[in-house]
């Protein structure tokens, strides 16, 4: 499956490139007076997963599409994103797969870029969800 979401009528969208993730580990810390410090993470999934996508410069018909897609989600009901995953860190090592995850869309945005070409930017927040 390629990067992106299916819309509401099966189409595969796809972000451009610049795909923004942003990681924010939930931990409990305990401090002591002596300047040592316990942490210990909170929650089972205690990861916290911002996304930013961009959808720069599509026809007014996708963008609309795109739109229509988030509205009927309101910021509440997740759909499933495919994200770019991989690579163990270690310099040389490039190979890439994919990772599916749910999110919302928490807030988005349209720009109208010119002619008949608009940009939707989007906010989303990984859920942890069955």
């Amino acid at each position: 499956m390629a990067i992106g979401f299916t819309d509401l009528n099966g189409t595969q969208r796809i972000p451009d490139k610049g795909l923004t993730v942003n990681n924010q580990p939930n931990v409990l810390v305990a401090k002591f007076g002596d300047g040592y410090e316990q942490r210990v993470e909170n929650g089972i999934n205690s990861l916290n997963q911002a996304l930013n996508v961009n959808f720069q410069d599509r026809e007014k018909a996708e963008a609309d599409a795109i739109t229509s897609f988030f509205e009927s989600k309101a910021g509440v009901e997740s759909f499933e994103l495919t994200i770019p995953y991989g690579g163990d860190g270690t310099p040389g090592t490039e190979s890439t797969t994919e990772r599916i995850i749910k999110v919302v869309c928490g807030s988005w945005s349209t720009v109208y870029s010119y002619d008949d070409f608009y940009t939707v930017n989007a906010s989303f927040r990984r859920v942890y969800e069955a």
